[in-house]
């Protein structure tokens, strides 16, 4: 968990910190992103690098105007199925976590069930799903939704447990009522956790929609680049990666959005 959330922090630069102002870090981020464009670009003209092994970005973007791809549809579908299972996955991880703190006998019961099912690995469970429930949208919703619903369990029922005991005494002695204990003192102090968990779910996400139509599926990213991959047509899988990461990327920079939203800079959990 440690390690993934390490690598997510990697991607919110522009969120820590610093000694400049917003703009100029997002202006150095951009700036390096299209230096390493133009790099690329530059490297496999001069070498003259075959497209099937390493296309140029000009190559990739040309890929774009080929209506046989179906860019627009493919990645529609697979937008929905990122979305889609990362939402229920939040929802669902969020009001087990209340349920777990609510009973410790359902914690003591359920949970460890939860761990086991967590340790198994979701390509080998994709099949299954699938036999179940045939294949499309809906299954890869569910394949995306197991991964991301267990960090964001984990870290919301942390951060629920980390609460001072001396803040809940104080509120119990006030005869504060079950909700007003929650709705004033864990829940805020459990957000940072909540977010923490959440950027960690987005990578999980991704990985989950494209595992998904890896498996069995007649439409999205992950599947038109199987399609391609068969007739060596590198640039276009190029431009699905793309497509993918540019999808993780809008979701996790909404999930930074919220989080400013929501909690102070102090607060938050890097």
């Amino acid at each position: 968990m440690k390690g993934l959330q390490d690598e997510v922090v990697l991607l919110s630069v522009a969120g820590v910190p610093g000694d400049r102002p917003a703009w100029q870090r997002w202006l150095t981020i951009i700036g390096i992103h299209l230096a390493g464009i133009l790099l690329w670009e530059a490297v496999v003209r001069v070498f003259a690098i075959q497209s099937f092994i390493l296309p140029a970005p000009s190559r990739i973007l040309a890929t774009l105007s080929n209506p046989n791809f179906s860019w627009l549809k493919n990645t529609g579908v697979t937008a929905l199925e990122v979305f889609g299972g990362y939402t229920l996955g939040l929802v669902l991880g969020i009001l087990c976590a209340l349920l777990f703190i609510t009973s410790r006998r359902l914690m003591i019961l359920v949970f460890p069930v939860l761990v086991t099912l967590n340790m198994i690995p979701k390509v080998a469970l994709g099949p299954l799903i699938i036999v179940w429930f045939s294949y499309g949208i809906g299954p890869n919703i569910l394949i995306t939704f197991s991964l991301c619903f267990f960090p964001i369990l984990l870290t919301t029922i942390r951060g629920l447990n980390e609460t001072e005991p001396e803040l809940l005494d104080l509120v119990r002695a006030l005869k504060g009522s079950r909700w007003q204990l929650f709705r004033y003192i864990q829940l805020p102090g459990s957000l940072p956790y909540v977010f923490s968990g959440m950027k960690v779910a987005t990578i999980l996400a991704v990985a989950g929609a494209v595992v998904g139509e890896f498996i069995a599926s007649d439409k999205g990213l992950g599947y038109l680049m199987i399609q391609v991959q068969a007739s060596l047509d590198t640039p276009a899988v190029f431009m699905a990666v793309l497509l993918i990461t540019g999808l993780g990327v809008l979701l996790y920079l909404l999930v930074l959005l919220l989080e400013r939203l929501f909690i102070t800079q102090d607060a938050r959990i890097q």
